[in-house]
């Protein structure tokens, strides 16, 4: 397909299971080319998920999930090779983002003006990478004072969790429900 591109996943050990398998499953059936990366992992690796869920409690319920694949490897890594970026959320990202590779990579794609899809708690990532500067985000109420400290505006997510944002390059969400929002507008940007 002449419009195939290529698109790089960050995911790291206890990752959101849906944050990271149901948009990589959506892209590659839009015949897009995802490759899956974790620091310290080469293609043929796994990551742990967790699945998170909301059920009435004052926050989300955490319960083991499934390995996620590793298809790529992160060493080496040249982030000019792809077209976008997707950082799920999870827990991953709470340690993902004190990695300066990790870093690096989303500096490039902010700087290049390529797409960028984070969810839920990834927005935690593009806070420490410093790319929020003037810019607007959703993501995991729980994240929001990391938005501003990056200097950031939060989004409050509108009635309930399924809604998706966009500021230029920049599609974010606060949690799974908003796949369907989140994706469809990252696809518009592919």
């Amino acid at each position: 397909m002449a419009d195939s591109k290529r698109i790089l996943m960050l995911v790291g050990d206890f990752v959101e299971d849906y944050e990271a398998m149901v948009p990589y499953q959506i892209l590659v059936c839009a015949d897009h080319h995802v490759s899956t990366v974790c620091p310290d992992k080469s293609a043929g690796d796994t990551v742990a998920t967790a699945i998170h869920d909301f059920e009435g409690d004052q926050t989300y319920t955490e319960k083991p999930g499934h390995r996620f694949a590793i298809n790529t490897d992160f060493d080496g890594l040249d982030p000019a090779d792809f077209d976008a970026l997707v950082i799920p959320g999870g827990r991953a990202p709470e340690y993902l983002r004190l990695n300066a590779q990790v870093l690096a990579i989303v500096r490039h794609f902010a700087d290049s003006g390529k797409p960028i899809a984070a969810i839920c708690h990834g927005p935690q990532i593009l806070a420490a990478a410093g790319v929020l500067k003037d810019r607007s985000c959703s993501c995991y109420p729980a994240v929001s004072p990391e938005i501003a400290a990056g200097g950031g505006r939060y989004i409050e997510p509108a009635a309930g969790m399924d809604s998706a944002h966009v500021d230029g390059n920049l599609v974010t969400a606060p949690a799974w429900p908003a796949h369907p929002a989140w994706m469809r507008e990252f696809m518009r940007l592919l």
